[in-house]
This record gives C-alpha cells, structure tokens and sequence, in this order.
C-alpha cells in the first residue's frame, strides 16, 4: 500500500469512526478551572476584597467557556469512554457550583452583605469538596477504583458544609434585625446550594467508577 493509499484511508475512518474525545481529560480540566474559583471564594470570604470579586467574576466566564465546549464536544463524538449521561451529569454539576459561587459574590455586592466566619468556613467546605473532585476525575483515566475515595471525600466535605449551616441558623435569628437576617441566610443557602451540586458531581464520580472498575 503506498503512502498516498495509506492516507487517503486514514481519511476515510477518521470519517466514518471519529477519534473519540479525551473526556477523562476535558473533565479534569474543567474541574480544575472550577477549583480555581472555588479558591477566589474562599479568598473573598476571607478579605472581601471586591478586586477578587471581579476576578472570580471573570473565572466564571471562563469556566462556562470551557462548559460550552465540553458540552459541545459531547453532542458532536460518535462514541465516550464511559456513559454518556454520566458525562453530562458531571458537566453540568460542575457548573452548578460556579454558578452558585458567582451568585453568592454577586448578591454579597448587591445586598450589602459583608463576609462572616460561617461563609468563610462554609467556603473551605466546598473547597476541600471540590479539590477532592479534581483529584478524583483525574485518576479515571489510570487508576479510577481510587476515585471512590475523591468521591467521598466530596460528600463528606458537603456533609460538614450542612452542619454548619445548622449550627449558624439558630445564631442567625437572634434579635431583630430581621433584614439583615434574610439577607445572611440568602447567602448562606447558596454556599449550601454549591456544596449540595458538589455532592451530586461526587456521587456522578462514584457512578462512573462503580462502571468502569
């Protein structure tokens, strides 16, 4: 066969059988970039610096980027390496938790609200969660029975955000300020919303190592 055969038949599978996406990689990758917000979260929770604000503004456009395209690329392959469904769920509560991050900043700004311990810690919460999520896509490519630990770690770090969201409740509706009241709690249900989709994104990591294992 020559060459110029050999080529022309290349060609001709990549057509009819398109190389599959990396999606162990595109998922790690949009982890990542979800950790990286996660981390300006804690940041502004920790300074409230309106300067990191605006940068975790930015990240999140960003990640939706990296979103579209992951979903893009799903929709276009002929074939994934593990359950479709399984790679959109992931997508989507990947973003869920960016989302969640950017409305939590965001309604911060608008309501007035400045950051408190319960928020700060809450954040640390979800970003132990979601660097253990990063860890755990990142295995499934070489050694994904190990995920199963990431993915607990996950729901655990989500556990520990819910609890002290018990605990901040009862303090919360002490005296009789009650708008600042609403407002706090309406920041602290999205920190607790970010970490609830964090679990959800731990049990879709779980889902696909119990599959793939």
């Amino acid at each position: 066969m020559t060459e110029a055969s050999k080529t022309l038949l290349a060609i001709i599978l990549d057509r009819v059988f398109p190389k599959m996406p990396d999606f162990f990689r595109m998922l790690t990758e949009q982890n990542l970039k979800v950790a990286h917000t996660v981390n300006l979260l804690v940041e502004y929770m920790e300074h409230g610096d309106p300067a990191i604000a605006e940068a975790l503004k930015q990240d999140v456009h960003e990640a939706d980027g990296i979103k579209v395209r992951n979903l893009h690329e799903l929709n276009e392959a002929f074939s994934t390496p593990i359950d479709r469904e399984d790679i959109y769920r992931a997508i989507m509560s990947l973003d869920d938790i960016v989302m969640y991050c950017k409305t939590t900043v965001h309604e911060m700004d608008v309501l007035g609200v400045e950051p408190d311990n319960f928020m700060r810690d809450i954040s640390r919460c979800i970003k132990d969660g979601v660097d253990a999520l990063a860890n755990g896509f990142a295995k499934l490519g070489t050694i994904p029975a190990s995920a199963a630990l990431d993915a607990d770690a996950a729901r655990k770090a989500e556990r520990y955000a819910e609890k002290l969201y018990r605990v901040v409740l009862p303090t919360l509706f002490e005296g009789d300020d009650y708008i600042n009241m609403f407002k706090r709690r309406e920041i602290y249900r999205h920190l607790t919303n970010a970490a609830e989709h964090m679990a959800q994104c731990a049990n879709t990591l779980h889902d696909i190592v119990v599959k793939i294992s």
